[in-house]
């Protein structure tokens, strides 16, 4: 995998959704399980683990409690395993719809029921047998063909997607995934998706919805008449191919997506560097609380953020800051903080923002012009960037904003702005126009 210590693969984290609309939860009481949580939340979310014995059965175990899923021959089911055992091995068998059934290795049943009345023990598969997955990743991703070793992106002229890019770098690397009657569509960042023929459209019309399989840890994408997406020809244009089982072509790997920055000095020209071997410092990668650096990053090329309001100012690791000199080059030789050491700091490749907390995703909330933080679906919002703030704009087009109380509300007419602060690895802090910072439950850290 081209990784240079930035890029990572996401681990495929889901839940798995049954056909009253109902996810599988293990309960930390009793380690029991059901099927009665209407959203997505911790107890609901499972990680898949191939089994150690090499065979074809996999193992479920629980994110939020780390044990596995177990069923015994008579049929009872529980998560309660520390370690796997026999009777966590369980078979996927994927369906035409790309449902899931789940077979018990050892025990030949089938696993399904409603509410608490889950049980492993079905001969034939019924409706109560099929279980949905809704990954329970952030959706905003980079996409890797396994196959071809590239990176998807946007590619405007030719108005497609293509994999042949070996870093995502830039806007155009961005894809989010977009959960939609059980299905994925694929978004562009300019909010465009994309269809089985490669064209990409402006509504999530049935062909631009894809069911996933998983396959040795990585994704394929089952179009509605069974083929995969895949790249095709020299350009490698990302369109539903002939096959109708997935192999390597069309396989892929979902990678984290990390924030890429550009800095604006105090003369109000951009940071960069001469040589071609710079383009990593023209787009920077912010790695985690206060850092940035290149991917080949050692002691000396790391720098701890201090967030000054609308701008930022970087110490190097000798203690000082970084100083814009009179001749425009920048050195790392100040003791105090002023105009020349202060940066404007850009996001350049979230156009379209996803936000996630501890409780679950922000969205809006029913018949309310005000947000809820805690649902598993989520709304896709649009940023804007004035003097080192940021307008948020949601799908109706109007713009977040503070309410007479404290609380966020997102059908503004003129927009506020809020500051970005990145403050952990793949989580920011967003503070309003009064200094205070937006909260959603116990955190004002948001996943994006």
């Amino acid at each position: 995998m081209p990784t240079n210590g930035l890029h990572q693969v996401l681990k495929i984290q889901f839940g798995l959704l049954n056909d009253t609309d109902r996810y599988l939860t293990a309960e930390s009481f009793g380690f029991k399980v059901n099927a009665s949580a209407p959203s997505l939340k911790r107890k609901q979310t499972w990680v898949l683990e191939p089994d150690p014995g090499q065979g074809t059965a996999v193992l479920l175990r629980s994110s939020h409690l780390g044990r596995y899923l177990s069923a015994e021959e008579d049929g009872r089911v529980a998560c309660e395993a520390e370690q796997p055992g026999r009777d966590c091995r369980f078979l996927v068998l994927p369906q035409p719809d790309g449902r899931w059934v789940l077979r018990s290795e050892p025990h030949g049943r089938f696993f399904g029921g409603t509410e608490d009345q889950l049980s492993c023990f079905a001969t034939a598969v019924s409706p109560a047998e099929l279980w949905t997955v809704h990954l329970a990743i952030h959706p905003q991703a980079h996409l890797l063909s396994v196959s071809r070793r590239c990176y998807v992106h946007l590619c405007p002229r030719e108005d497609e997607m293509a994999a042949d890019r070996d870093k995502p770098w830039g806007v155009d690397a961005l894809l989010t995934l977009i959960f939609r009657s059980r299905r994925y569509c694929l978004k562009s960042c300019d909010s465009r998706y994309l269809r089985s023929d490669g064209r990409l459209v402006w509504e999530p019309e049935p062909r631009a919805c894809y069911t996933l399989e998983f396959k040795a840890g990585k994704l394929a994408f089952k179009d509605c008449d069974g083929h995969y997406l895949t790249p095709v020809g020299p350009a490698g244009t990302l369109k539903a191919g002939r096959n109708t089982r997935p192999g390597k072509d069309e396989l892929f790997d979902l990678e984290e997506s990390h924030p890429q920055v550009v800095l604006v000095a105090a003369n109000h020209r951009y940071v960069s560097v001469r040589q071609v071997v710079s383009c990593l410092c023209v787009h920077m990668s912010v790695l985690g609380w206060g850092p940035f650096a290149a991917p080949s990053s050692s002691a000396n090329t790391m720098f701890e953020m201090e967030w000054r309001g609308r701008r930022v100012a970087l110490k190097a690791s000798n203690g000082r800051y970084v100083c814009m000199k009179k001749n425009g080059q920048l050195a790392a030789i100040s003791d105090f903080v002023g105009k020349d050491e202060e940066f404007t700091l850009k996001l350049i490749n979230r156009p379209i923002l996803v936000l996630r907390g501890l409780d679950g995703f922000v969205c809006h909330h029913r018949g309310s012009n005000q947000l809820d933080t805690n649902r598993s679906v989520y709304d896709v919002f649009h940023l804007s960037f004035s003097d080192g703030a940021y307008q948020i704009r949601g799908r109706d087009g109007g713009f977040w904003y503070t309410g007479s109380h404290g609380s966020v509300c997102s059908d503004g007419e003129h927009a506020e702005d809020f500051v970005f602060e990145f403050r952990e690895r793949g989580r920011l802090a967003i503070r309003a126009r009064s200094g205070k910072y937006l909260r959603g439950g116990a955190s004002a850290l948001w996943e994006y």
